[in-house]
């Protein structure tokens, strides 16, 4: 029986981050088909994590009917830091005991397919330009607000990698001279304050230090919960949610100013919260950005959802494949 899709026309985008694994086949249009994802569990360590992930990866093919000599080849976008060419990872902070594990190889030599790793970020932010919300422009910065911040950039058309291919970690531009403990050692970082794991830490640290507030009847707080409270008054969480924006919008105002993007793209968990992240944010932005840039750029939610890792993962892949042949 022939296949849907010629073999090139295809490929294996998976994302692995600190919360959630997810798999799809992916089309050289963005179409994901067999989409799943499944709880990293990240305290289990990177071998279990990855026997996890290939599991997760023939399961996704079965449900699509191909086998790995069907692919164009597989792309994996990690939380970094890590070498994209070699495709090892580097210690990230939200995927504890990961040092140097070669994550690339591992997968290939699991799935018997030819494997590309991208950061996470980074490939979550060529999804979105390319098949997303930032279809038709040449200049956008792109955060993703989860367990961790990660981000990446888009200028004149290019991505920017840096000369380790770790460029665009906006998470970890320093907000607060010797701020809040960020999980990569230092203090102070954007991620230290906006992810969804800080903003629900601020929470209960504000309660554990004796405030009143309805989520005090919450055994586990997320950001989620605090989104929620705040917008039905609760003083406690109202005030960390502004802070929230407060600190997000002047973050992007330096983005802006840096790199003069016509368009900023929020993704992640925590912009499922919509208007009530977005527009204090981009008046936040606006307000504090240098014109003319200020007045350029514009601030949307992500449109690939929880598929954008795996969207943009499948991007680099095709890349690389072709750059590879």
């Amino acid at each position: 029986m022939s296949k849907a899709r010629p073999a090139a026309d295809v490929v294996l985008g998976l994302d692995v981050g600190g919360t959630k694994l997810a798999a799809g086949v992916v089309s050289r249009g963005g179409e994901v088909s067999a989409f799943t994802t499944v709880p990293t569990e990240a305290a289990d360590g990177p071998a279990k994590v990855i026997d996890r992930l290939c599991a997760l990866a023939g399961d996704v093919l079965a449900a699509a009917g191909l086998e790995p000599g069907d692919l164009a080849g597989a792309g994996i976008g990690c939380c970094g830091p890590l070498d994209a060419r070699t495709g090892i990872v580097h210690d990230p902070p939200n995927l504890p005991g990961w040092g140097d594990v070669p994550l690339a190889e591992l997968v290939a030599a699991d799935l018997g397919t030819r494997t590309w790793v991208e950061n996470d970020a980074t490939a979550a932010t060529v999804g979105e330009w390319r098949h997303g919300a930032g279809q038709g422009v040449r200049d956008m910065v792109y955060l993703t607000i989860s367990t961790g911040v990660g981000g990446g950039v888009i200028s004149d058309g290019r991505v920017l990698r840096g000369g380790s291919g770790n460029g665009g970690e906006l998470g970890h531009t320093l907000l607060v001279a010797d701020g809040r403990l960020c999980g990569c050692g230092a203090r102070g970082c954007l991620e230290a304050y906006v992810s969804g794991t800080a903003i629900a830490a601020r929470a209960r640290e504000r309660i554990e230090d004796g405030a009143s507030s309805t989520l005090a009847a919450l055994t586990d707080i997320g950001a989620a919960d605090v989104a929620r409270a705040a917008r039905s008054g609760d003083p406690l969480a109202s005030a960390v949610w502004r802070e929230t924006t407060d600190l997000l919008g002047g973050a992007l105002a330096g983005y802006v100013n840096l790199f003069e993007p016509r368009l900023v793209v929020l993704g992640g968990g925590v912009s499922r919260s919509g208007e009530q992240l977005l527009t204090p944010v981009r008046d936040r932005a606006r307000a504090l950005a240098m014109r003319p840039a200020a007045c350029g750029v514009d601030v949307r939610p992500a449109r690939l959802g929880e598929k954008a890792g795996v969207v943009g993962a499948a991007a680099v892949a095709f890349d690389r494949a072709a750059e590879a042949v």
